[in-house]
């Protein structure tokens, strides 16, 4: 099989990578890197191209794939947002009709916008704010429209936070580093959720949407979701530290919040706040039902995994 990757160096692409060469695969990787700079085993054949400047440039890259998976995104320079996820969809579109297989795109679960309470699932209205989280809309809805205008067999992959080795994401080393110094402290009552996904557990859920049949057209979450107290609890046991007891009212906390978000490195803000009292779940029922996908990595282990990995930071 013939597998091509955009984002393939990347923090979750390079995992696909090395997935498929693993099965087998040839694998395509679309970097505007120098070749010796990948990161990436030889045996990939890499093709030098930027999504944002024309179609005609990713022809080569595309042409005969049996998957074409869309991983490349930008998560931090907003201004290249726009440019990253829209116009380079949209060439990357543009090249791909009537030359590939099926086409894979890693959107994310900020489609759906902020979300507080109750279960979100892909009928959820989507409601994006900021432009990380519209941008992806709308590369979402250029695939769609493109599906049903241009015969493009598709899949969409939502993932909720994704963690696991090499993650740029450091609030997870953040909050174990607040949980080891005895400063963690629950916000509200009793029942919020925590929602991460490992990053091996995304390549599984993107490997089913390129390759069975009952995930044409489809767009899918994928999430593994504990209590926060669960969640708190098997970090706290990882370090070898007492589960946190102290609980504070959040009208409390948001008023701290406030008087004291002006100090340099104040690790609280309100976004964080309502993240820590959220009671919404991302629900894993219908690839679990259509794909018959199940978690490889359980968020015990994950999350174990990453206290190892920060535990390393500490002797660096």
């Amino acid at each position: 099989m013939i597998v091509a990757i955009t984002g393939g160096t990347g923090f979750i692409g390079k995992r696909l990578v090395l997935r498929h060469l693993a099965a087998g695969d040839t694998v395509r990787v679309l970097t505007r890197r120098p070749s010796t700079n990948t990161g990436l085993p030889e045996t990939v054949h890499l093709y030098h191209a930027n999504l944002t400047n024309s179609a005609e440039d990713l022809i080569p890259f595309v042409d005969g794939a049996d998957v074409l998976y869309h991983c490349a995104g930008e998560i931090r320079n907003e201004a290249c947002m726009q440019a990253v996820h829209v116009t380079g969809t949209n060439n990357l579109l543009d090249a791909a009709v009537n030359k590939i297989g099926r086409w894979v795109q890693l959107s994310s679960v900020g489609v759906y916008g902020p979300q507080f309470s109750g279960i979100i699932t892909e009928e959820t209205p989507l409601n994006p704010v900021g432009i990380y989280e519209t941008t992806k809309t709308e590369s979402e809805r250029l695939l769609i429209q493109a599906g049903e205008r241009r015969g493009i067999d598709f899949s969409i992959l939502r993932p909720c936070k994704v963690y696991g080795p090499e993650m740029r994401n450091r609030d997870l080393f953040q909050l174990i580093n607040v949980i080891n110094n005895g400063l963690f402290f629950f916000i509200g009552k009793p029942g919020a959720y925590a929602n991460y996904i490992h990053v091996d557990n995304v390549v599984e859920g993107l490997v089913r949407c390129g390759t069975m049949s009952a995930a044409q057209g489809k767009i899918y979450n994928i999430a593994d979701s504990r209590t926060l107290e669960d969640f708190v609890s098997t970090i706290s046991h990882s370090l070898g530290k007492p589960l946190p007891t102290l609980r504070l009212p959040k009208p409390l906390v948001t008023v701290i919040v406030l008087s004291l978000s002006w100090l340099p490195r104040w690790p609280l803000t309100l976004s964080r706040v309502a993240g820590l009292t959220s009671t919404c779940i991302y629900s894993n029922l219908r690839i679990e039902q259509e794909l018959e996908y199940r978690h490889l990595h359980l968020m015990e282990d994950g999350l174990c995994e990453i206290v190892d990995l920060w535990k390393q930071t500490l002797s660096v």
